[in-house]
């Protein structure tokens, strides 16, 4: 199974966003995730990224893995 689609720039991709690695960089620099905020709850997302994001992870879909990845480097980044 070929899930290279399913990596970081293939999720930004999938949200609508950049997926070069500068951009990646600079969404992730931008975007702090406060501790205690689910990524999806996030006030910088549009309503249909929230939608997507909650989908993939409340459905351990495939997915999830790169959205788990998002949020730490996310919460990484409130640091």
């Amino acid at each position: 199974m070929d899930t290279s689609s399913h990596l970081l720039p293939g999720l930004f991709r999938q949200l609508g966003l950049a997926d070069e690695p500068a951009a990646i960089r600079a969404f992730i620099a931008s975007h702090p995730l406060p501790p205690r905020v689910a990524l999806a709850d996030a006030p910088f997302w549009s309503a249909s990224q929230a939608a997507f994001l909650r989908q993939a992870l409340e459905s351990d879909a495939e997915w999830s893995e790169a959205v788990d990845e998002l949020a730490v480097l996310l919460q990484q980044a409130e640091g």
